[in-house]
């Protein structure tokens, strides 16, 4: 008798599994892990099909740090970051009254994820994401109304998965892809 298939939420994707390969090479290169082992843990990663399996392949490695945390805040006014900016690995933004303008198109994006947690109380925000980038705005809560965003047609899951958390209260959010 054959068992019963893996729950199917348990599968990694693609963009798991390339962290897993990069925390493997940086385990390498700082003398955690040899040659040999290496080579296997590297096979077991590429060839998992689960969580779990991809939790073995990665035991006993040195935690890997969380990434800065960054927190951008202003009562009044505007907030914003265009251009060649370094992106944290999480990005707190706090606006009681005012507008916010993250444009990330050009941003350096170091992280396969990137979370924003936005708490604005009054005022507009406008989130600019690479054309590649994934976004997820399910845990964004608004008191007034909906944010909008729209998926592209041809969406390249290549990119970074931007997180988009927090409160907006009387304001809305929009998230657009940037053209190229």
């Amino acid at each position: 008798m054959t068992p019963p298939p893996e729950n199917l939420s348990q599968r990694i994707g693609e963009d798991v599994r390339d962290t897993a390969v990069q925390r493997l090479q940086k385990a390498y290169t700082e003398g955690h892990l040899s040659h040999e082992e290496l080579d296997e843990r590297l096979d077991r990663v590429l060839t998992a099909t689960s969580q779990s399996e991809l939790d073995s392949a990665l035991a006993i490695l040195p935690e890997e740090p969380a990434g800065v945390t960054s927190t951008i805040a202003a009562a009044g006014g505007r907030i914003r970051r265009r251009g060649a900016w370094r992106v944290p690995r999480v990005l707190r933004v706090e606006s009681a009254v005012g507008r916010v303008h993250l444009d990330l198109s050009r941003a350096i994006i170091e992280y396969p994820v990137v979370d924003i947690e936005l708490q604005v109380g009054t005022g507009r925000a406008k989130i600019t994401v690479p054309r590649n980038a994934t976004v997820d705005i399910e845990n964004l809560a608004t008191g007034w109304k909906d944010a909008l965003y729209r998926t592209p047609r041809r969406s390249r899951a290549d990119g970074p998965t931007i997180r988009i958390s927090g409160a907006m209260g009387y304001g809305r959010l929009r998230v657009r892809h940037a053209w190229r």
